[in-house]
């Protein structure tokens, strides 16, 4: 990577980049219906005394893992918007919703996204992606 690209590339480290990301993952969590231990889970598995820490959206630099956490969430959240972009409460309620395709294989995608594993969330945005095409 060329300075002059690194320097178009915006900084995900940074103490307003982690503002930035909390706020938009904890509008999605309150658009998705989700509890405290299923953002809890979402996030990593991260502690109590975390979670409320980041409800007050302070400017905190993220672990790399929650960030790449909440960069799947957001690439998630732009693939509904684009698939149910004439019914945006349907994209809110397509992570609920029994889903028979594989990696699903007939349960939701939330409920596929909260055994906790980044690669689910991964697995879920490229099938979005792929639906999406």
């Amino acid at each position: 990577m060329t300075a002059a690209q690194a320097q178009e590339r915006p900084a995900t480290n940074t103490p307003e980049a982690g503002r930035v990301a909390l706020k938009f993952f904890f509008n999605i969590m309150q658009a998705w219906g989700c509890s405290v231990a299923q953002q809890r889970t979402l996030l990593g598995g991260i502690g109590n005394t975390t979670y409320h820490k980041y409800r007050k959206l302070p400017e905190v630099r993220l672990p790399r893992d929650t960030m790449e956490r909440i960069s799947y969430l957001m690439g998630i959240h732009k693939a509904l918007r684009i698939l149910f972009s004439n019914s945006p409460e349907k994209a809110y309620e397509w992570v609920h919703k029994p889903n028979d395709a594989a990696p699903f294989n007939g349960q939701s995608a939330l409920s596929y996204m909260l055994q906790g594993r980044v690669v689910d969330l991964a697995d879920t945005r490229r099938y979005l992606d792929a639906v999406r095409g």
